[in-house]
């Protein structure tokens, strides 16, 4: 039961952290054209996540169900996943790069379920077909993780070239001034987007602590009042819900200077005009990908749209550089987070932790 606590609490420690070192990933680009000041582009974020986070739960199934065989999780599985996802997320956000809270937090549950089961690779589901389509690290993590990054830059690309053409005869002060009350909406969407996807991502973790909890005999002699505990089947409960999304809240109100800086300003120099169309791509895709289960990387998403939104205006006002850093981020989270969520639980293990 204490260990339940424990987990728990790293839970709602990763949601926060998630909270502002994703904000980036919803404001960065309405800060950097000065649409919004921070304070006021933080509010509005805040108030967008807090109401994404109550649409829907796909993607918190997904996350509880749909990646490692749950009969093999244990308490100490799911401490040590969140510990090695919190640890890397605080790393890239130190650094100022945006990598991806969603592949942190699969690549710590991989690896720490495979320590669990000793090393059966066969923990794994890789892809399981069910009557909703199919389940699994390929068709849910793997092949998103490839193909959002290049519709976000085309469709970014795209867009961009098609507002460029309707705009071709105004004048850049008209643009500036229409575009920039369109980036408010736009950044709105983005938030909404974003809460849909990344605050389920928790809510699908604690959900499969309280069916192991459960399961387990952890929680069969609980007084009364926290009876609501006791899950003997893998669901979303509502307080699950509203601790989730107060708590991503809370960290988007926090903020995320640094990969604010790397977001909006050191990638590309944009105007209201790219902001409103790199948002507007980011966030129709993450709202399409929640509908569908899917535990998309908002940042992976939001950054390369910026590139193809950037590359439209200029193939060189893009640091690819500063991409090239970006894109080993987010090729090593999954090993890097497997790799510590493996080695926690084995410490875990070692000095038996759950026991």
């Amino acid at each position: 039961m204490l260990l339940f606590f424990f987990v728990l609490l790293a839970a709602l420690a990763f949601e926060y952290i998630n909270g502002f070192h994703d904000t980036a990933n919803a404001i960065a680009t309405v800060v950097s054209t000065k649409v919004l000041t921070p304070r006021q582009a933080i509010l509005l974020a805040t108030v967008a996540n807090l109401i994404g986070a109550f649409l829907g739960e796909a993607v918190a199934k997904t996350i509880g169900q749909g990646q490692v065989d749950t009969h093999v999780v244990t308490m100490m599985t799911i401490l040590a996943a969140l510990v090695g996802a919190i640890l890397w997320n605080l790393l890239t956000w130190w650094i100022g790069l945006p990598s991806s809270s969603s592949h942190a937090l699969i690549g710590g549950l991989c690896g720490a379920a495979l320590a669990t089961s000793g090393g059966n690779w066969s923990v794994l589901i890789w892809d399981r077909v069910t009557v909703k389509g199919a389940d699994g690290l390929w068709p849910k993590v793997i092949k998103p993780m490839i193909l959002s990054p290049f519709f976000g830059f085309v469709i970014g690309f795209l867009l961009m070239a098609i507002i460029t053409a309707c705009v071709l005869n105004w004048r850049p002060r008209t643009v500036n001034g229409v575009f920039g009350k369109l980036q408010v909406v736009s950044a709105a969407w983005m938030g909404l987007s974003h809460g849909t996807n990344d605050a389920q991502k928790t809510m699908g973790i604690i959900a499969l602590a309280l069916f192991t909890g459960t399961t387990a005999g952890s929680f069969d002699h609980l007084p009364a009042w926290l009876g609501f505990l006791h899950t003997p089947e893998f669901k979303i409960s509502a307080w699950v819900k509203i601790v989730c999304a107060l708590t991503m809240a809370s960290g988007t109100a926090a903020g995320g200077w640094r990969i604010i800086r790397t977001m909006g300003h050191k990638m590309v120099r944009l105007q209201p005009v790219h902001g409103f169309a790199a948002e507007t791509t980011a966030g129709a895709i993450i709202f399409t990908a929640s509908h569908f289960g899917i535990p998309l990387s908002t940042t992976h998403v939001i950054s390369t749209s910026i590139m193809g939104v950037g590359a439209m205006k200029r193939f060189s006002a893009v640091k690819w550089g500063l991409v090239h850093r970006i894109v080993w981020a987010w090729v090593l989270t999954i090993p890097i987070t497997g790799l510590l969520g493996y080695v926690l639980a084995q410490a875990f293990l070692l000095f038996g932790v759950g026991k």
